[in-house]
């Protein structure tokens, strides 16, 4: 597998996105007393978190790039452009997936004041600070709220020291769920990839020695998505990325990716007959761009320093 090959897959994910750009829209369901957030809200809050890392990961001549910001703001426009998160804080106070929806669009710089301003009376509460939340989630609360312009109402290093990953736990406990909740907490306090020097070298040290058997075990078990974002996780740590890693375990991902550019979540592209449904993978294609990006960023900042250092040492009569 090479980089323009992993390219290729992130370009087959996004234009199977933009052909289902409908499956992400809002319905009126959105704002129902009790409708389902992971069928209307979720979807749209990872689509946008998605084309706003492809935007910052690739150049703004570069057609990926374009389509990143045509389907951001296709996003923004089923919110009313801000709008509906002002009817959410209204309906529903003290949830925070809101905030964590937009703050992938205030990152962008789409931004609705008034939205801001109610959010930060809220986050100002004492109900607001005492929320109990999963520690991974408490760090997603956190990053949303300075990527919004909230101030933080908790600390980012104390919350990550009640996750599982911080622990150093026994290679051998992770599973789906311990999985899933890895790769949010690295997610979160990276930034989704923009700042990987926020992983404390213990964590960083203890993921670069035991990603390549998990990563080995999902991609065995054709766990499509998760794999995916295991790559994102192994693209977003500190120091050089580990390209025969990252390019042998694309080598065994990219089968799974059908001629319309879906990748599932789990299972095998020769034990289906039909096109997956739009629920079973969305993510999964989502996470196979945004891996991708992130691994063609790095691996690229990676070639560009070899290049420096070699063009250094050359300039300094170091025998090549």
């Amino acid at each position: 597998m090479t980089a323009h090959e992993v390219r290729g897959l992130a370009e087959a994910a996004l234009t199977w996105v933009s052909a289902h750009r409908d499956g992400f829209a809002l319905g009126d369901d959105a704002l129902a007393e009790h409708g389902n957030v992971n069928t209307t809200w979720k979807p749209l809050g990872e689509l946008a978190q998605v084309c706003v890392c492809v935007r910052r990961h690739t150049d703004p001549a570069d057609p990926l790039h374009a389509r990143a910001c045509d389907l951001l703001s296709f996003a923004w426009q089923q919110t009313g452009r801000g709008a509906l998160f002002g009817e959410l804080q209204r309906l529903e106070p003290f949830a925070t997936y809101p905030l964590e929806v937009y703050a992938a669009f205030a990152s962008a710089g789409l931004r609705h004041t008034g939205y801001e301003r109610a959010t930060a009376t809220v986050a100002r509460t004492r109900g607001w600070h005492v929320t109990e939340q999963e520690p991974n989630r408490r760090l997603s609360v956190l990053n949303s709220e300075s990527r919004s312009g909230i101030p933080q109402h908790g600390d980012m290093a104390r919350a990550l020291e009640h996750t599982w990953l911080a622990g150093l736990p026994e290679p051998w406990t992770f599973e789906l769920a311990a999985g899933y909740t890895l790769t949010h907490v690295i997610f979160h306090l990276t930034d989704w990839g923009l700042n990987p020097q926020a992983v404390p070298q213990p964590i960083a040290a203890y993921l670069r020695h035991w990603l390549a058997p998990w990563l080995d075990t999902c991609l065995e078990d054709e766990q499509w998505d998760l794999s995916c974002e295991l790559l994102a996780v192994a693209s977003a740590l500190p120091g050089p990325p580990e390209r025969d890693l990252l390019l042998e375990s694309w080598a065994r991902l990219s089968p799974a990716q059908d001629d319309s550019g879906a990748v599932p979540e789990v299972g095998g592209r020769g034990s289906r007959t039909t096109a997956p449904a739009f629920l079973d993978c969305y993510h999964s294609t989502l996470m196979t761009a945004f891996a991708a990006v992130l691994t063609l960023g790095r691996l690229g900042e990676a070639a560009a320093g070899a290049t420096a250092a070699d063009m250094a040492d050359g300039g300094q009569g170091v025998p090549g």
